[in-house]
């Protein structure tokens, strides 16, 4: 096996000092035969890392059947490199523990040097929890998918998609990276000594017989970690500066219209003004330590002035937290003392 890898390998810089000598920047060696991992039909992983595109020359696709083995050689430019190194998934073993075993000059490892240092230094800050949450929100779509299929072979694919999103999201939020192939993804993962048993998880939705299993086993992962994937945020403590003008807003967006909309008979606008509100609860509380407001629990739709009185209520409640700070809403008489007040300081300077 390793007379065959490294005849491949000086095949390839034999082709390059021939038809692009300029064009090929390195050769790296990784995957199983770089870890030990390898067995007796692996094939070569390599990092065929070239200048320009006139190294694309140097790919190829073949078989050597006198093994029965299959062989893709394709080329990486420097532009790949560098999106690696933003980390928007964690298999990252090309860029990270690629073996040099070809290289044209020493600024050229210097380049890769720099590339690899971008990388672990994303995974070692707190930015990886955005990648992570990134790829947590794509394989959320592909819950919805599975959910849309109609056929079980849909559902699987879309499923699988999810997982591998999952496990990729679980690694960066880690800071880690998948080292290994696809066979040891789930050791690498155990690893990681998380609070919850994921590998059984996955495993019960790859074992899933039906579109409804698949389904169900699937949300039950993303219940499982959800949580996990979580970063507490750093929020403010509530005070007359933050909350300063947010009742009022509350108030004046939706106070009328949700009587309105009881008035009219209007489910739609009673649903939609409430859970207007229910959302700019969410964001207030996302930045600020308030109690918790839940609504759209109580919401009716066969009693509307139910929900003229679920918001009057959620209204009353979050007045208390404006007193809490030792703040009252604004209110005139009228217009005229309002524009009064508004003006004052204009009037005081005159």
């Amino acid at each position: 096996m390793k007379d065959r890898n490294e005849t491949i390998i000086e095949a390839i810089i034999k082709m390059a000092d021939a038809l692009c000598p300029d064009s090929l920047a390195l050769i790296g060696v990784y995957g199983s035969v770089a870890t030990g991992d390898e067995h007796e039909k692996s094939d070569l992983d390599l990092l065929i890392l070239i200048h320009d595109e006139k190294g694309q020359v140097l790919a190829d696709g073949f078989i050597i059947d006198d093994v029965d083995i299959g062989y893709d050689l394709y080329c990486t430019s420097w532009d790949m490199l560098e999106k690696d190194a933003q980390c928007g998934r964690a298999h990252l073993p090309k860029l990270l523990d690629s073996k040099i075993v070809y290289c044209k000059d020493k600024s050229t490892l210097e380049r890769l040097d720099e590339i690899r240092r971008k990388a672990a230094e994303l995974l070692a800050s707190d930015r990886r929890y955005e990648k992570a949450d990134n790829a947590y929100s794509d394989a959320k779509k592909l819950l919805a998918e599975v959910y849309l299929a109609q056929s079980l072979s849909k559902a699987r694919s879309y499923a699988g998609a999810a997982i591998e999103l999952i496990e990729n999201a679980v690694m960066l939020h880690n800071g880690q990276y998948f080292r290994k192939g696809t066979k040891r993804a789930l050791d690498e993962l155990k690893q990681l000594g998380l609070p919850f048993d994921l590998e059984t998880s996955i495993l019960a939705v790859i074992q899933a017989e039906t579109v409804e299993q698949i389904r169900a086993r699937l949300t039950e992962v993303f219940v499982l970690t959800e949580g996990y994937l979580q970063v507490p945020k750093k929020k403010e403590l509530p005070s007359a500066e933050n909350l300063r003008g947010t009742y009022e807003e509350i108030y004046s967006n939706w106070k009328n219209k949700m009587a309105e909309a009881a008035g009219r008979d209007d489910v739609y606008s009673s649903f939609m003004n409430l859970l207007s509100l229910q959302w700019m609860f969410y964001e207030i509380a996302e930045c600020i330590a308030v109690d918790g407001f839940e609504i759209m629990d109580k919401f009716n739709p066969k009693n509307l002035e139910e929900n003229v009185d679920v918001f009057h209520q959620a209204l009353n409640k979050y007045l208390a937290e404006y007193e809490k700070v030792g703040i009252r809403p604004k209110h005139f008489e009228s217009i005229t003392e309002f524009a009064e007040d508004y003006n004052k300081e204009i009037s005081e300077e005159i």
